[in-house]
């Protein structure tokens, strides 16, 4: 857009060249505009008046939200159990319980209207990160990940050690532990527990249990479990922060919680008391957005079909009542097939049936 010092001050230079003898079109050229913009300026007082476009009053679109439908999103988004949640979850929590208001660009578009953008709770805006590569989950128990985080303590130098062991179909956690002292005996012991509470035993094809290089997780008691266990291990690639994404995600959302006390725990029991209530937050009612925010616990569990089919009949209905407001198809709500950990090669993916020989492709 051409402001209007500008304009003039090409129409006059290029009134100069052509009353010189220069032809009208290559003085237009070389100053950078076309002989039909230049006179469009003169016909319309747009060496006068500058370009209209800025000041044109629009009319409203017909299928425009109202000001009460307006103010009823804005409400429900300022709602206590929402403060904290971004708009992309905040509709399929509102379609689980029947409730269809807007999509989620509306409930942005709405709250950036009002000065309320900015990015919902304690984690900054997401960063591009290259997707991770590898193993194949196609069903739950097939691929577990596991790690270890510190958890600080209100004492300058003390640490508490979280323990997790998250199912990458359904992003559940299926075990975690937290102690005092980072020890193989501990993880051994989860690790246990974890099988037998999943049912390990009686599945002829045991799953896969990634984890990074640490000492702790490849110390020769975890060997030895898992080797009794039928569980195969898989490690993180040297050098490399991001083999083990899914589960160095799980710790970066536990520790954004509005309840992740800043100043550390008091004791042990505390830490406990904190993991178990996050756990049961995380599992039963996080949408999370890699699995159609459904919770990791209805996904396990084989429920996510019949909660995204209720879902798509939803916006389906909602799309028929006011079509003008929808310029495609409804959102996509068919639940999420294989996930992979670290594909190196798209074949990988399109290949499903590898995952019963995952061990030979670990990175």
């Amino acid at each position: 857009m051409i402001g209007l010092g500008d304009r003039q001050a090409l129409a006059q230079h290029i009134h100069s060249a052509h009353t010189a003898g220069a032809r009208l079109k290559l003085a237009c050229e070389i100053a950078g505009i076309d002989v039909r913009t230049l006179q469009r300026w003169k016909a319309s007082d747009g060496l006068v008046d500058g370009d209209g476009r800025p000041n044109t009053v629009r009319p409203v679109p017909g299928h425009a939200l109202s000001v009460a439908e307006r103010a009823q999103v804005l409400a429900v988004a300022n709602e206590p159990r929402f403060a904290s949640v971004p708009p992309a979850r905040i509709v399929p929590m509102l379609a689980d319980e029947g409730i269809y208001l807007a999509s989620e660009s509306t409930f942005s578009r709405v709250l950036r209207a009002r000065g309320q953008s900015a990015h919902r709770g304690r984690a900054k805006a997401p960063k591009a990160i290259r997707p991770p590569t590898t193993h194949i989950a196609t069903s739950v128990r097939e691929v577990w990940c596991w790690d270890m985080t510190y958890l600080p303590a209100q004492v300058m130098g003390r640490w508490f050690y979280l323990y997790l062991i998250l199912d990458l179909y359904s992003r559940k956690i299926v075990g975690w532990e937290v102690h005092e002292t980072d020890h193989a005996d501990h993880a051994a012991h989860l690790v246990r527990r974890t099988a037998l509470a999943e049912g390990i035993a009686a599945m002829s094809t045991k799953p896969v249990l990634h984890g990074d290089n640490g000492s702790t997780l490849k110390a020769t008691t975890v060997l030895a479990m898992l080797n009794w266990l039928g569980v195969k291990p898989s490690y993180s690639r040297p050098r490399v922060s991001d083999d083990n994404a899914y589960a160095e995600s799980l710790f970066r959302t536990a520790k954004y919680r509005p309840e992740f006390p800043s100043r550390g725990f008091a004791d042990l029991d505390e830490a406990r008391a904190w993991g178990a209530n996050f756990v049961r937050w995380y599992n039963f009612d996080h949408r999370h957005s890699g699995i159609r925010y459904v919770s990791p616990a209805q996904r396990h569990a084989g429920e996510d079909h019949a909660i995204l089919a209720a879902r798509h009949a939803l916006y389906t209905k909602a799309r028929e009542r006011n079509p003008a407001r929808w310029s495609g198809n409804t959102r996509n709500w068919s639940p999420v097939g294989a996930v992979t950990l670290n594909p190196e090669r798209d074949d990988m993916i399109k290949s499903p049936s590898l995952s019963n020989d995952i061990q030979p492709l670990a990175a």
